[in-house]
């Protein structure tokens, strides 16, 4: 049996939950499309997606496709969700990116392309609801090649756009047309396709060398559709079964795979993607995962049972086998995000930009206080990013957030399983700290050193470029120092740079360990990483540290007349304005804002616009703030 992960991704309400219903019909899983208004959908289980009418988490769903078995993974679509969809992209073999016929490209459509893009997942892209009003074909396809990729070919054409009866008409390599158009994609992809087109056309075998190509990401066929209809869908299929690849693993090597997804229960429940090896009950699995300082660490635990997935959202009991995804019980210590059997296949960093909010959270009951610090860390270990910590100020927890809807995914979610009622302060920004010039310090132990620790240390402080966190690293032979000690300094590097002058985590910078020097039994691992904290405050006083807030990109299209509500509005907002143009019934306007104004601006826009305004948006930066550097609370 050969398994292919697919993932079906697309900005929030383009269709992408409504294409899984409909690949799932189909293939004679269901026996009717749900509907995601209805809250009917095979995949959104929780009963909060059912009443919003979004994906919050991943699933997964199992339909056959000739000899192999679909391993379909719905994600969010909602940018509050984003932690989410990456766990799901590190599993995929290959990828639908569905875009709206109507909307077109939109901000999470551009950020999820160039993702995969990335990490070399082949995608084939479906542009749903052609039978909507004001559905795109030329002018779409267009826009996709401008804010894509140019490497694009249509599949098909459609037939009364717009309409109910809108039909797509595929292409065939024997239509001499598309077969030159084809050419034209493939020939720029593959000197050796290029080669055979100019002197052996007969021999061409366009259809293998587009797989190939789709394979490599290097080439993108384009389906147009409709997933209510299902006008269109039988040919996506046909493209999913022909292009995208179907991985193959050694089954009798050592078990190696990834975790990306965790679920609660009666018990423990891994979701496990495994790439080699197999995976039954009685085996003993380790894991391994980065620790809070980067070093790696392993965890062994005892399988007792394994699940894979067979039919729809049921599972059979049976062994995990390469390409599969299994739910594996009995790994009490297990998180997302660790690698089965091996720690190369560890994530090396995240393919989004981490939460830029966070929100302080307290039980509705004082008399919870314990156990909502204890659900919290329950949540932590499905989604790591929400992060629960101690706010200073508060004394209360505090988790990161990417946006508002997150908070009312928290509070249902420790409402209905743990019975927890809870309240949220208002959300603020998450700021950071640069240095502002390079800085160093010597610490010499001695008579006349700064403290009474026996402990040389010296470090020199140099800022980095913007985005690249705080790296650490040694001038100094590794042997100078015992393991301890050199650990207790890099410990000592990351503990004290969480909070800088103003409060804020210290980032884009690197510090270098220039000196050291110990006595025996009489230097203790304490020395050092006292030491170390000491110089490092030395340093930031003498460097300086520029306080910046997270900003976002954004893009706004309004109807003509209600431009100066609108302008207003982004300026409340400390909008960066940066292009601005208009038609006869169209205005448009971009620029950047903080990330905290965001939720205003998208709350205020539809009564200023009589809910015809789009607005989207997208992390873009770290920026100096202005203004006196506002302290963290």
């Amino acid at each position: 049996m050969s398994f292919l992960n697919l993932g079906i991704l697309a900005h929030v309400d383009a269709g992408k939950t409504s294409l899984t219903e409909r690949l799932l019909f189909d293939a004679g899983i269901i026996d009717r499309v749900g509907s995601v208004d209805s809250g009917s959908t095979q995949t959104d289980s929780m009963e909060l997606e059912r009443r919003r009418g979004i994906t919050i988490q991943s699933a997964v769903v199992a339909f056959r496709l000739g000899g192999t078995t679909v391993n379909l993974i719905d994600t969010p679509g909602h940018t509050d969700f984003i932690a989410e969809v990456e766990r799901a992209l590190r599993v995929l073999d290959g990828a639908v990116l569905v875009v709206s016929a109507v909307e077109g490209v939109q901000a999470q459509t551009r950020v999820l392309f160039r993702t995969l893009e990335r990490l070399g997942v082949p995608t084939l892209l479906f542009v749903n609801k052609i039978d909507r009003r004001g559905a795109r074909e030329a002018d779409l396809l267009d826009d996709l090649a401008a804010m894509l990729s140019p490497r694009l070919l249509p599949m098909g054409t459609v037939t009364a756009i717009g309409s109910g009866a809108a039909a797509a008409v595929p292409f065939a390599f024997a239509d001499r047309d598309f077969a030159d158009r084809a050419a034209d994609l493939l020939s720029a992809g593959s000197d050796d396709f290029l080669a055979a087109y100019l002197e052996r056309p007969e021999s061409l075998d366009y259809d293998a060398e587009l797989a190939a190509q789709v394979r490599a990401g290097t080439a993108h066929p384009v389906y147009f559709g409709s997933a209510v209809t299902g006008a269109g869908v039988a040919a996506l299929t046909e493209g999913v079964r022909r292009y995208l690849p179907v991985p193959e693993g050694d089954p009798g090597a050592d078990p190696r795979g990834m975790v990306f997804k965790v679920e609660h229960r009666d018990q423990k429940i891994a979701y496990v993607r495994l790439r080699e090896g197999r995976i039954g009950p009685r085996d003993v699995l380790t894991a391994y995962r980065r620790g809070e300082f980067g070093a790696v660490e392993a965890h062994e635990g005892k399988v007792t049972a394994v699940e894979v997935f067979d039919h729809g959202t049921a599972t059979v009991m049976g062994d995990a086998v390469p390409g599969s995804i299994a739910k594996v019980k009995g790994l009490s210590d297990i998180r997302i995000g660790d690698a089965i059997g091996s720690p190369e296949g560890l994530a090396s960093g995240g393919l989004f930009t981490p939460p830029t909010l966070e929100t302080v959270v307290r039980p509705a009951d004082p008399d919870d206080r314990v156990r909502l610090n204890r659900a919290l860390l329950s949540l932590a270990e499905r989604d790591p990013l929400v992060d629960p910590h101690l706010d200073e100020l508060s004394e209360e927890m505090a988790v990161r957030l990417y946006g508002e809807v997150q908070k009312e995914v928290v509070a249902s979610l420790l409402d209905e399983e743990f019975g927890i009622g809870v309240e949220f302060e208002e959300t603020r920004a998450i700021h950071v700290e640069r240095p502002l010039r390079a800085a160093s310090a010597l610490h010499e132990m001695g008579a006349w050193a700064q403290t009474t620790n026996v402990a040389t240390v010296g470090l020199r402080l140099e800022p980095g470029a913007p985005g690249s966190g705080l790296k650490y690293g040694l001038e100094v032979e590794r042997g100078s120092l015992t393991r301890a000690l050199r650990n207790a300094v890099e410990e000592g590097v990351f503990e004290f740079m969480r909070r800088g002058l103003y409060g804020w985590a210290v980032t884009d910078c690197e510090v270098w360990l220039t000196a050291t020097g110990y006595i025996g039994r009489t230097s203790t691992a304490g020395h050092f990483r006292e030491t170390t904290k000491y110089l490092l405050g030395v340093m930031l006083q003498e460097s300086g540290t520029a306080v910046c807030e997270p900003v976002n990109s954004f893009r706004v299209e309004f109807p003509a007349g209600t431009g100066n509500a609108v302008l207003k509005t982004l300026g409340e907002a400390r909008s960066d304005i940066k292009g601005q143009f208009s038609t006869e019934t169209t205005g448009y306007v971009s620029g950047f804002m903080p990330t905290e104004a965001v939720h205003g601006v998208e709350r205020r826009l539809p009564g200023l616009t009589e809910g015809l305004a789009l607005f989207t948006t997208e992390f873009a930066e770290y920026r100096p703030v202005y203004g006196p550097p506002p302290h963290r609370k």
